[in-house]
């Protein structure tokens, strides 16, 4: 396995993933592909299935692009341990959640995990957007409890946005920091605030291009196509709200305009009414454009 004597020489070694979804699922990936034993858990056995039939489908994919021998596509399913059982978490090294993004949600499942994990286990979530400070309330190990955000799709994107709370051990963030590099990611760091760094840039300007269709400047395509060609970002912004979907877009400028209590976040009226009529993007088959 690659990276494998690098991932041996780390106190982590057995790493949990707590959500089999896209972003779970790559995660998982990502860590059993760097020798990591892991151990995948979802809510029902089906979830679980999807989650490995995802990575399995992905797998074979870099195969057949040669970009991995097919041993070593089976040895990393064979490090994968898949459960339904939230306690199968209690002897991993490091715990990273990815859960769907309600704040209620995670400070349960924070607790839960708290009181299943060892006490010097390392709880991480993969939140876009909700605080690591209150998130890491929910458990009595606020010092080792930290952000770790991948990018989507995980195989495919650099980039991990590790995020500290205001009582992140230094030794923890470390810790991270060398687990997501042992994986092949570039780990940059910041500090808890609303969005952190990523979301906080992304969605604002991502709201702004839908002010611009709201208020009639341009159409999609134009808007999208200026900010391709002309600022050479590889996707438009309105696609990628699509991409990421709508209502994820919606969750996080939510997050922003209370957080930080500025009206320059307030979510574009467009933005609300799309949503509410059920316009999620690609997951829902009509956003900005049809899928």
């Amino acid at each position: 396995m690659h990276r494998k004597a690098l991932a041996d020489l780390m106190a982590v070694s057995r790493i949990g993933v707590l959500g089999t979804g896209q972003m779970g699922a790559g995660i998982a990936q990502v860590a059993s592909c760097s020798g990591y034993s892991v151990t995948m858990v979802d809510i029902d056995e089906n979830a679980v299935e999807r989650g490995m039939d995802s990575i399995r489908s992905s797998l074979q994919r870099i195969v057949s692009k040669g970009r991995m021998e097919l041993k070593d596509s089976q040895a990393a399913m064979e490090l994968i341990t898949r459960s339904t059982n939230r306690s199968d978490l209690s002897e991993c090294d490091l715990i990273v959640e990815a859960i769907p993004e309600i704040l209620q949600l995670k400070l349960d499942t924070f607790s839960e995990l708290d009181s299943i994990c060892r006490k010097d286990s390392i709880l991480a979530t993969n939140t876009s957007s909700i605080s690591i400070d209150a998130i890491a309330k929910a458990t009595n190990r606020p010092d080792r409890v930290i952000g770790m955000h991948f990018m989507n799709p995980v195989p495919i994107m650099k980039l991990v946005e590790v995020i500290n709370g205001s009582e992140t051990l230094p030794e923890v963030t470390d810790e991270v920091i060398s687990v997501a590099e042992s994986m092949g990611k570039v780990a940059l760091l910041c500090n808890d605030s609303p969005g952190f760094v990523s979301n906080r840039i992304l969605c604002p300007m991502i709201n702004e291009a839908i002010l611009t269709l709201e208020e009639g400047v341009a159409e999609p395509d134009a808007i999208d196509g200026i900010m391709k060609l002309g600022m050479n970002h590889p996707i438009g912004p309105l696609a990628l709200a699509d991409l990421i979907g709508l209502d994820t877009v919606l969750h996080i400028m939510g997050v922003l305009h209370d957080g930080l209590g500025d009206d320059k976040y307030k979510p574009a009226s467009l933005l609300v009414s799309m949503v509410g009529e059920g316009k999620l993007g690609r997951k829902s088959g009509k956003g900005f454009y049809d899928y």
